[in-house]
């Protein structure tokens, strides 16, 4: 995927005007590896050694020291470097940037420039397109929280929303994670906290501000990811649509979602949970693992789950919870339910754009 330049304040650093290109990211990779702009590719100039060892000799040295230093460690592999570049332009034109728009991205469309490509470099660099992202955080949109106890089928649902042609904010596909103790089994490691407020600010700034964005009802972390603090203010306030599905459906939900999972990570999960289930709850919810016996399993972690999302409920305003009644744990159904009970008049007004 080539992401589109941003609009605010973007401009042709060369004779390439403003388009979708290949996005060139030069900096090391460690600094990408931490966060860098969605659908880029890591370009390095230097590496994590060289880049510590030129900056060594630019505050010591000074400017001078620096550029001939990297001029050094860079000349070797110019050629090959151009090469790759090529190999990515889309028909010759490119884009690159490095933290804040300056010496690395500049030396780098200099050379891929002479070469007979064209380039444009991000104005500011990675530094400003960050803080435009998160600027933007806090611009309201019509939320509409999706909330359950667990088992109820919420991300199912966001994902019927979504293939309605619905706004979703899917946040646990963003963090990767699926929010609960035993959220992250078999799941590659999460993003860095930087990269997922990158990845929630190209999601955040591509919706509609006239339409409703559908969000899962989330603790305030996801994971290891903490979600910022104007979502978190955004998501409090906003109507609350309460999924109710029977116990039993909720039950095979559970079972259908985990039984496959490694008993031995299911089994650590419930451990780290002895202090706020109990140790009664949790060994007798440990011992029917061991049996295999996961219907019970389920039905003992359901009773603490639901106690703790009960009382999370009663933190939020009455007026704006809406009961979701549904029979099944279908995402297509739960989807109809939704938007069926969904009540126009409670969505935030959103600013004009």
């Amino acid at each position: 995927m080539t992401p589109k330049l941003p609009s605010t304040g973007a401009t042709a650093d060369a004779h390439v005007g403003p388009t979708t290109l290949p996005l060139l990211d030069v900096r090391s990779p460690a600094e990408f590896a931490n966060g860098h702009i969605p659908g880029a590719v890591s370009f390095p100039l230097f590496t994590d050694a060289e880049r510590a060892e030129v900056g060594t000799a630019y505050k010591q040295q000074g400017r001078a020291a620096a550029v001939q230093l990297g001029l050094e460690r860079v000349g070797p592999r110019l050629h090959t470097m151009v090469a790759d570049a090529a190999a990515l332009a889309a028909d010759g034109r490119l884009s690159v940037y490095c933290w804040r728009g300056g010496m690395r991205s500049g030396a780098v469309a200099w050379l891929l420039e002479q070469a007979g490509l064209g380039v444009q470099r991000l104005p500011g660099g990675y530094k400003a397109w960050r803080n435009r992202g998160l600027t933007a955080l806090a611009d309201l949109r019509s939320l509409v929280v999706v909330g359950g106890m667990t088992g109820s089928a919420k991300t199912d649902a966001l994902h019927a929303l979504a293939e309605r042609g619905e706004q979703v904010l899917d946040l646990e596909a963003l963090a990767g994670h699926r929010g609960s103790a035993f959220g992250g089994i078999g799941l590659p490691p999460q993003p860095t906290q930087e990269h997922f407020e990158n990845l929630l600010a190209v999601a955040w700034q591509s919706f509609d501000r006239s339409q409703p964005v559908w969000v899962e009802d989330e603790s305030r972390l996801i994971g290891s990811i903490r979600l910022p603090e104007s979502l978190w203010a955004h998501m409090s306030t906003a109507p609350l649509m309460v999924l109710e599905l029977p116990a039993d459906e909720r039950i095979e939900y559970l079972m259908s979602n985990y039984g496959q999972l490694d008993p031995a990570a299911l089994a650590d999960s419930i451990s780290r949970l002895r202090k706020r289930m109990g140790g009664a709850a949790n060994q007798a919810a440990l011992a029917a693992l061991a049996e295999g016996d996961l219907r019970t399993t389920c039905t003992i972690l359901l009773d603490y789950y639901d106690r703790a999302y009960r009382h999370g409920l009663t933190s939020r305003p009455s007026q704006s919870q809406h009961t979701v009644s549904a029979p099944r744990a279908v995402g297509a159904e739960l989807a109809e339910c939704l938007l069926l009970a969904l009540p126009s008049h409670s969505l935030p007004q959103s600013p004009s754009a």
